[in-house]
């Protein structure tokens, strides 16, 4: 079901009928998304009995995000924020400087990271024209047919993914300042935000799991893996009913 509200669209999915529901996530879009594009991971999830709201871009109206998610009720606990891209910033930032109290954890997926000035990365800076194409930005985003289908749509602000991430939002997401359990989803070859500079990132959340997608483009959540992604962060969410403390529930043993 998709509900518009204010200037924005708001995306709800809810559990089946006859399935009790077992959690609640607030999903927030990275640059230029619309929440309609999470449909593939909102149902998929939701088939599992977790509740997923999704809100409006932060970057084109943090206000109306903010005001989204500080709305937004946790009728069914656990009560994680999930943020893809700038997202997953502002989802960092919200918990780290105390605007959200209530969150049992986080997920984090394609964190954008400002690597120290290179050779390299000035070379890249020198080409952002090329590399800046559309077929550019599909290639970076996502190997999945489907949801390039989806991205040339009405839901996607082109060219969004290479503009810069607002000032003071990667100094406010400071994870060092999060002490709640964070699962971190990364693509191993995502070309925007490069794992080896987001490991670093990552490990400043006292509490963090990293999960590396081989293969993995940008947006993590809606890549050619969607399902094993969709499929950690269902497991990780069992683990989080749990406890806090995330036992395991599923344990590959040595024969």
């Amino acid at each position: 079901m998709t509900l518009i509200t204010g200037r924005a669209t708001a995306a709800h999915w809810t559990e089946p009928e006859g399935i009790a529901p077992r959690g609640t996530l607030i999903l927030i879009p990275g640059r230029g998304e619309s929440p309609e594009l999470y449909e593939r991971f909102g149902r998929r999830i939701s088939s599992d009995g977790y509740r997923v709201h999704a809100v409006a871009d932060p970057v084109a109206d943090p206000a109306l995000a903010t005001a989204q998610v500080l709305g937004a009720t946790a009728e069914v606990r656990p009560y994680v924020l999930v943020g893809s891209d700038t997202g997953a910033l502002f989802a960092a930032g919200l918990v780290a400087s105390g605007r959200v109290t209530g969150a049992d954890a986080l997920v984090l997926a394609g964190l954008p990271v400002s690597p120290e000035p290179t050779a390299a990365a000035e070379l890249a800076a020198a080409e952002a024209p090329r590399s800046s194409s559309w077929e550019a930005e599909l290639e970076a985003r996502t190997a999945c047919p489907t949801h390039r289908g989806r991205l040339a749509g009405q839901g996607l602000r082109r060219g969004a993914l290479y503009e810069p991430v607002p000032d003071g939002w990667e100094s406010l997401a400071d994870l060092g300042r999060i002490n709640l359990p964070v699962l971190c989803l990364h693509g191993a070859a995502d070309p925007v935000s490069p794992l080896a500079d987001a490991r670093e990132r990552y490990a400043q959340a006292p509490r963090a799991e990293l999960v590396s997608i081989t293969g993995g483009a940008h947006d993590v959540l809606n890549d050619a893996t969607h399902r094993t992604v969709a499929a950690t962060v269902v497991l990780f969410l069992e683990r989080l009913r749990l406890g806090a403390e995330l036992p395991p529930i599923a344990v590959s043993e040595k024969l």
